[in-house]
């Protein structure tokens, strides 16, 4: 998604509707760049309202569906070559979108990506984090210097437990966790925060905030009426807490944070 000058309209992208037009002229201006990671499982959909809002603010956002750990193919899930392959996606996006011939006399070098649960492993280990498996089995990933700064929300951070893994990350972070993130791991929400702060060596680079009464799927877009049930997890949060004025919120935040940072 990015930003133009032509009239918007309703526009179905799978089962959401978005104020968009498909193929319309960019705008004329340099514009920074943002890559969406989806958690494990998930779809690249999941984040329509962050990437339609910040599109509508001056970036050209993207969003890969990550091979065989999305909602159609999720062979990979828990396999090393999953670890391996989601930062890679990162690059190969960001090299999409400097070699698309829409983009190319727009696009400035400022880039920043945004994580969600197994997105969070993956913008962290794209941007210089050095993971370790369970079995303390080194991740050979690839690291992209292009990036600029880091939104990471209710983030999977347990394959950076070894000290010094977050070394090499040394840029903006704009953290958010969830208060009710995996109920059954009490805690879980504070323990993840932790790891990241502990091991970042700019302490100060660090924006951790926890989401009041949020669960670990609040980040993701309010789903259409169609989809939302007590029986679809992902749709669900907690009582009392209303996913659409949360998102209002979240995208200003995330907007104030990239604004700022590059």
């Amino acid at each position: 998604m990015y930003p133009s000058y032509e009239p918007a309209k309703p526009v179905i992208i799978g089962p959401y509707t978005v104020e968009s037009t498909l193929d319309a002229k960019i705008i004329k201006e340099r514009l920074p760049v943002v890559i969406i990671s989806h958690g494990t499982g998930g779809t690249h959909l999941g984040y329509l309202t962050i990437a339609e809002y910040l599109a509508e603010n001056g970036y050209i956002v993207a969003m890969p569906e990550h091979y065989g750990n999305n909602t159609h193919n999720n062979t990979l899930e828990g396999a090393l070559e999953n670890l391996q392959m989601r930062p890679k996606h990162i690059s190969l996006a960001l090299n999409s979108v400097y070699a698309d011939s829409v983009f190319a006399a727009n696009v400035t070098d400022k880039v920043a990506l945004i994580g969600h649960s197994m997105g969070g492993y993956t913008v962290l280990a794209a941007a210089g984090g050095q993971p370790w498996t369970e079995s303390h089995e080194k991740v050979i990933v690839q690291h992209d210097k292009r990036i600029d700064a880091l939104v990471l929300l209710a983030p999977a951070t347990e394959w950076f437990t070894p000290e010094g893994t977050l070394n090499n990350v040394n840029l903006p972070i704009l953290m958010l966790t969830a208060e009710h993130d995996f109920p059954l791991e009490n805690g879980w929400h504070k323990r993840t925060a932790d790891l990241v702060i502990n091991r970042i060596i700019d302490k100060e680079k660090v924006i951790s905030k926890v989401v009041d009464n949020a669960g670990h799927f609040s980040f993701l877009s309010p789903f259409p009426k169609s989809m939302s049930s007590p029986h679809f997890l992902p749709s669900t949060d907690q009582v009392g807490f209303n996913r659409v004025d949360f998102h209002k919120q979240l995208n200003k935040e995330i907007k104030a944070f990239l604004n700022e940072n590059i």
